[in-house]
């Protein structure tokens, strides 16, 4: 383990973490050790974590999709489960292609499959809010991506209707009633616009499919993170706004993706 203090110091950063119930104690210690500049920056980080600040934002990035995706204190940090989608995405997605991730958050999709795409793509995120879209910038600024503010679609350039080969979404979807169930790191320090999706979860669900058509290029794909559970209704909103839909799944990841493709 690296990092500015000894070992005995090191072990115990280890018990403090354990005792607030990080199930993964010295990596994280490791980690935070890593990402310290001197002793009282690494105290200071190990005493946000304690007190159940999410790593990722004690330490600033988040891995996903074997990047580093800068994240900080109010931001909805990446999933693991989410590199389901960018894998999927990227085998619909051709070189050249225009690449949109939509409710981008940090912008950790867009930019995964903007590197994963050999030759590159065409890529756009759009938020609606402005501290997590100041990552955005960053995360897919080395892929040239353009970054938008605004509600869903209103935040879009003309010039993108019609012309977007694959929409990438990863909207919130958890029933407002159940927002009190997750894990705290969740619900008290990540917004609560990336978490709440309504009564069942799938307000914004809905919109994204309402206005998808607009703004798809013929034969352009959609794909939409949910779960299994709502995977139906999601499908349902999208193939009442024209598309055809099919839905995809990962065991590994415990992830649900619901695909839908426009017409030729």
């Amino acid at each position: 383990m690296r990092g500015p203090r000894g070992t005995s110091d090191v072990l115990t950063i280890v018990e403090r973490l354990r005792a607030a119930g990080c199930v993964f104690a010295e990596e994280e210690a490791d980690l935070l050790a890593g990402a310290a500049t001197d002793d009282g920056h690494l105290s200071g980080m190990v005493a946000r974590r304690v007190a159940g600040e999410p790593l990722e934002h004690v330490i600033g990035w988040a891995e996903f999709c074997g990047l580093r995706m800068e994240v900080g204190a109010g931001a909805f940090v990446p999933r693991r489960r989410t590199e389901f989608l960018v894998q999927e995405a990227v085998a619909l997605t051709r070189p050249g292609a225009v690449v949109l991730d939509l409710c981008c958050g940090v912008g950790a999709l867009g930019a995964a499959v903007a590197d994963r795409v050999p030759g590159g793509v065409e890529l756009h995120a759009a938020d609606i809010d402005p501290g997590a879209l100041a990552y955005a910038r960053r995360n897919v600024a080395p892929y040239g991506g353009a970054v938008w503010e605004g509600d869903l679609y209103a935040a879009l350039p003309e010039r993108l209707r019609g012309r977007v080969d694959t929409l990438v979404v990863n909207a919130p979807y958890v029933p407002t009633e159940e927002i009190g169930l997750m894990p705290s790191e969740a619900r008290d320090h990540e917004p609560l616009v990336s978490l709440d999706g309504g009564a069942d979860g799938l307000d914004v669900h809905r919109r994204v499919a309402a206005g998808a058509s607009a703004w798809l290029a013929p034969g352009g794909h959609l794909l939409i993170e949910t779960s299994a559970r709502q995977s139906p209704l999601t499908a349902s909103a999208l193939t009442g706004a024209g598309l055809a839909v099919r839905a995809a799944g990962s065991e590994e990841l415990y992830a649900t993706v619901v695909i839908a493709t426009a017409g030729l």
